[in-house]
């Protein structure tokens, strides 16, 4: 398994547009979202361990958080031709067994992915109520086969700072996951084959 790191886009970068289709084949758009205190995007997908080992965190912090005014948005931008496990019809099936409470889109043509620099699942993007990143880092410091159970530690401190009006830190260490899986001939120029393993 390559391990990925998150590209770190830089704090104050306003959040690029979207507008995908879920699982189901309705459409939602970054504008669905503005006015809300928050948005986090998560860039995810359904078989990678580094994600199915913080899912159950993903679905309480989402919980947790969209009653507080905060927007939750997936996205699996995966390439599902080689990796049919991340299908639209599976991901259907893997929100509902893990409880996620938001849409889950599909970023067929990874030109989403490109445009937030995703590079890793999970990789989180915090953005605040004028829609600019606050934080962009890992959830918390566990890692599969480490023994430790994730706490959202690192994410739930930024959403906490960012909806109490405060400045997030800026020390944040990057998400870790597998590498996107990349169609070939659409690899970003940010991609790195040998992961940082």
């Amino acid at each position: 398994m390559v391990r990925t790191a998150s590209t770190m886009l830089p704090l104050g970068t306003s959040a690029p547009d979207f507008s995908l289709p879920d699982f189901d084949g309705k459409t939602v758009s970054l504008n669905e979202f503005r006015g809300k205190k928050g948005l986090l995007v998560i860039f995810m997908c359904n078989h990678c361990p580094y994600v199915k080992h913080v899912a159950p965190e993903l679905a309480r912090l989402a919980n947790d958080y969209t009653g507080k005014d905060v927007a939750v948005v997936g996205i699996s931008s995966n390439d599902v031709e080689n990796y049919p496990d991340d299908a639209p019809e599976l991901m259907k099936t893997e929100a509902a067994e893990q409880g996620y409470n938001f849409p889950y889109l599909v970023d067929d043509d990874q030109t989403v992915a490109q445009a937030y620099r995703a590079a890793c699942t999970p990789d989180f993007y915090l953005f605040d109520a004028e829609l600019k990143l606050v934080y962009r880092g890992q959830l918390d410091d566990s890692r599969p086969k480490e023994g430790s159970e994730p706490d959202g530690k690192d994410l739930r401190a930024a959403l906490d700072a960012m909806l109490a009006g405060e400045n997030v830190a800026e020390s944040q260490k990057p998400s870790i996951g597998c590498n996107i899986k990349w169609k070939q001939g659409a690899e970003p120029e940010y991609f790195n084959p040998a992961g940082t393993a």
